[in-house]
């Protein structure tokens, strides 16, 4: 996908966002003919957001991710990245035959990573994600949350700029899931990486990000978005926390409700 870039005030070339999308439409066939699932999406993430997209289900969240990812394409609009997006899906999707190491090995390959450098870049992704010693084990011996830890390692493998996550936790309990914030939070600031996440949950999406865009249900518009301006470390728990996850939630219970009256 294409890139924007701007003059950094060292003279470099940068790119002036992540993602962009413009004037974005979907529509898929359905039994009573076309049906639009996303309406005119314009959304900028910059270098180094963490943006979440929080919406009822069926507002077409994951549908707008894929389209993001290079997975399908709008049927109105335009949407730019800066390189190839990383994406986690809600199910870790890792090889069962394989390691975790060689899970995360797979990915290197794929990048054109010579197989000699493949097994120590794979150690370090997993001490990135608090995994380390955990090269030789099998699927079937990690807990969900490793499993997680794993796949999110395996993103990080691409070395992609962009990382689109699909409800990764939300199979997750709630103190695993909590745990996981804190380490996407942290790999999120170690790194700059920009990230897109989606999710129905409302605490979580004030937990981790810098801005919520709420999408309405469908055809999914961008009703409305906040600036989270609480600083970090956050707890799910903590009251600036609440206290706007109940202002969202009130919006995102207005919009199921508009959408029940249609």
């Amino acid at each position: 996908m294409a890139t924007t870039l701007a003059k950094a005030a060292d003279g470099t070339e940068a790119a002036t966002h992540a993602a962009r999308i413009e004037h974005v439409s979907k529509s898929f066939a359905g039994p009573a003919g076309q049906q639009l699932v996303l309406d005119d999406i314009t959304l900028d993430v910059a270098p180094g957001e963490f943006v979440t997209l929080l919406g009822a289900s069926g507002c077409g969240k994951s549908t707008l991710l894929n389209l993001v990812a290079g997975l399908d394409r709008p049927s109105v609009g335009e949407i730019t990245t800066d390189g190839r997006p990383a994406l986690m899906f809600q199910e870790h999707a890792l090889f069962p035959w394989l390691t975790a190491g060689k899970n995360i090995e797979l990915a290197l390959k794929l990048r054109g990573i010579a197989k000699a450098e493949r097994r120590e870049r794979a150690e370090e992704l997993l001490e990135l994600v608090r995994l380390k010693g955990a090269y030789g084990k099998r699927v079937h011996e990690l807990s969900g949350g490793m499993r997680q830890r794993v796949a999110l390692a395996r993103a990080l493998a691409q070395e992609s700029k962009l990382l689109l996550m699909d409800e990764p936790f939300a199979a997750l309990d709630a103190i695993t899931r909590d745990v996981l914030h804190d380490e996407l939070t942290r790999i999120w600031r170690e790194t700059q990486l920009s990230v897109l996440f989606v999710t129905h949950n409302v605490r979580e999406a004030v937990r981790l990000a810098q801005r919520v865009v709420l999408l309405s249900s469908r055809p999914g518009k961008i009703a409305r978005e906040w600036t989270v301006d609480i600083p970090h470390p956050r707890r799910i728990e903590d009251t600036q926390v609440a206290e706007l996850s109940v202002e969202i939630t009130e919006e995102l219970r207005g919009e199921i409700r508009r959408h029940g009256q249609h």
